[in-house]
């Protein structure tokens, strides 16, 4: 399974709003701004999220983006699903029926393995767990420019 742009773009705006949980809502644009995501291709991605779930969106003056969850209650792997569907390497592994040969098939049993090997990759990361990442991969940044 390829990640699309729509799937990596969703997890960095997720992040996004992990790194600012607990305080006002995020704006849009500048989520967009921060991440390097064109606003309109934005507006797109957080469609299925707040459908999902996932992100509230609150109107009026002090309003914004905003989890609809405590970052380490979102795993990684709603987040892909919700942007690209089933995760698995190949049809017939979420839909036996599509190919004939499912039953007999030992390629079909190593696209299982794999797919069973993804999800559990991406069940076992939260959002928590990425702000976590990215603190320490800023921190360690931060002792670079200071060399």
């Amino acid at each position: 399974m390829k990640i699309s742009t729509k799937g990596r773009y969703a997890t960095r705006a997720m992040l996004d709003l992990a790194l600012h949980y607990g305080k006002a809502p995020v704006l849009l644009k500048d989520i967009s701004a921060r991440q390097d995501i064109s606003l309109r291709y934005l507006e797109q991605i957080v469609s299925p999220l707040i459908a999902a779930k996932l992100i509230i969106s609150t109107r009026g003056p002090k309003g914004g983006m905003s989890l609809a969850k405590q970052p380490q209650k979102i795993k990684l792997s709603e987040v892909i699903q919700v942007m690209e569907g089933p995760i698995t390497p190949v049809e017939c592994v979420g839909n036996p029926g599509v190919c004939t040969r499912a039953p007999s098939c030992a390629a079909r049993d190593v696209w299982t393995d794999l797919a069973k090997a993804m999800y559990g990759v991406l069940e076992s990361v939260t959002l928590q767990d990425l702000v976590e990442r990215q603190e320490k991969k800023r921190s360690g940044r931060e002792l670079l420019y200071n060399i």
